[in-house]
């Protein structure tokens, strides 16, 4: 598609009707000016247009149809306002897959993934397997870990019924056999057989973190259980040993600064090869342990 002396064949930023004209490097520069870095200007222009970086440039004179730049405008005064870009597209990649995110979701973070490789190491091995993701949010653990491990028996558990719709509707999409289970953390799994693993990315930042300023945002169930941050940590770890088989492993990303602190109540409570993995920063942020039974 082209366009050129506002004129167009069709395609995403075809102008159609009246209204003031707005090209897409104009749009861009529009961003910039107003305080974006220019790679995310032109990801939000990309997921605003459902188009590639490559279109962007080689279409960059094309003009935007009022309705799409009404729409460019309304998302760019959203993000100016710190709303989250995976709030605006309603999407977020996490370990390799598309992910739908809404506000009643926390949204996945990459330092995350280093979570589900942990837990995919202690998979291995040919026989049946029980996982449960605790405070699954879009599901991006769970869905990770059934996506390498399809022959695992892998659920999900959020108390917000609107995390849960997302994270069963993102498994349906992805075409994963993932079960559901609505309550908080281990109540709703009453009657279920012991687990291989309990792998959870709980609410741990303190209730008075400055942090908590910039993700004004997304749900603040989802990210401080408030106090110190590490009831929800406390509870899991109190809790864990009476859902796992011998042998079986907790894992529990936490604050860099939550480490030790977990590390001691593994330990305390009875876990052994108590371990700390680091983020992509080389921040520590996942603890272990496995339950000896």
């Amino acid at each position: 598609m082209s366009i050129r002396d506002g004129h167009a064949d069709g395609g995403p930023g075809a102008r159609s009707g009246g209204g003031p004209a707005l090209t897409v490097v104009n749009a861009e520069r529009t961003a910039i000016a107003a305080g974006l870095p220019r790679a995310e200007a032109q990801y939000l222009l990309q997921a605003l247009l459902g188009v590639s970086r490559a279109w962007l440039i080689g279409h960059d004179t094309d003009l935007l149809d009022a309705v799409t730049a009404e729409r460019f405008h309304h998302w760019l005064a959203r993000r100016l306002d710190g709303v989250p870009l995976a709030y605006l597209t309603g999407e977020k990649e996490f370990f390799g897959l598309t992910l739908r995110v809404t506000p009643d979701t926390l949204i996945p973070r990459p330092d995350t993934e280093l979570l589900v490789q942990w837990a995919l190491e202690r998979l291995e091995g040919p026989r049946p397997l029980r996982v449960v993701d605790l405070g699954t949010g879009t599901g991006a653990i769970a869905l990770s870990i059934k996506s390498q491990r399809p022959d695992a028996d892998v659920r999900m558990v959020d108390f917000s019924p609107g995390a849960l719709a997302v994270a069963l509707d993102n498994a349906q999409r992805l075409g994963l056999q993932v079960d559901g289970h609505l309550g908080s953390w281990f109540e709703p799994l009453a009657g279920q057989p012991p687990f291989d693993l309990i792998v959870s990315n709980p609410p741990y930042v303190a209730g008075d973190d400055h942090h908590l300023d910039a993700l004004k945002h997304e749900p603040r169930t989802a990210l401080t259980p408030e106090g110190d941050g590490l009831a929800d940590l406390r509870h899991l770890i109190e809790g864990a040993p009476a859902w796992l088989r011998p042998d079986g492993w907790l894992l529990l990303e936490h604050g860099f600064d939550q480490a030790d602190a977990v590390a001691a109540m593994l330990r305390a409570r009875g876990f052994i090869e108590v371990e700390t993995r680091r983020d992509l920063g080389g921040q520590p942020r996942a603890t272990g342990g496995r339950w000896p039974g």
